[in-house]
């Protein structure tokens, strides 16, 4: 009988910080300076400081993007922040395969995860430590953090799912997330 070595694995995942310990995460930051006009009231956001990062994604990436089958791992960190009422929050996208899903899951922090079909059917659901989130596909989605620390929230999603931000980025979602009288309230966009 031969014998056959076991390797160590090339990533860690601490299920209570959602930080990832690898040689091979990517990391990729979103300043203020580039949500142009995510936000409703762009002369605000351009008269904060630019520099500020309002949220930061590291991703495991163990096959090539567009590879059928595969897998990506993600954790999401949001900083508390608003421009005019309205809380920081990520971009915000369909799947350029857009019948693709994904799943969300909470670690730290409070949030809501706004979604919207291709109808412009809008919903929310609070995302809070052990909470999880089936998108299923054909839905946008973006998070924002409504809390006053980091919002921190797991991804997993297929690894040609790919994203359309450009749908987004033209017509926007079809409700905002503000802070009305101190509680977060969804209005309507258009």
């Amino acid at each position: 009988m031969s014998e056959r070595s076991i390797k160590e694995p090339e990533i860690f995942f601490d299920n209570q910080t959602g930080q990832l310990t690898s040689p091979v995460i990517t990391v990729s930051k979103k300043l203020l300076s580039g949500l142009e006009n995510v936000f409703k009231n762009e002369a605000v956001r351009a008269s904060m400081d630019q520099e500020q990062v309002v949220y930061e994604v590291e991703c495991y990436f163990p096959v090539e993007e567009g590879k059928k089958g595969g897998l990506f791992w993600g954790v999401s960190r949001i900083y508390p922040g608003k421009v005019a009422g309205e809380y920081f929050m990520t971009r915000g996208h369909f799947h350029s395969e857009s019948d693709t899903a994904e799943f969300y899951w909470g670690i730290a922090g409070k949030g809501v995860l706004v979604c919207m079909d291709t109808n412009g059917q809008s919903w929310a659901e609070y995302l809070k430590p052990n909470s999880l989130h089936y998108i299923a596909g054909n839905v946008a989605h973006r998070v924002a953090n409504i809390g006053n620390e980091s919002l921190i929230f797991g991804a997993c999603w297929l690894s040609d799912a790919g994203h359309d931000y450009a749908s987004i980025e033209q017509n926007g979602f079809s409700v905002r997330l503000v802070d009305l009288n101190g509680k977060p309230t969804l209005i309507e966009a258009w």
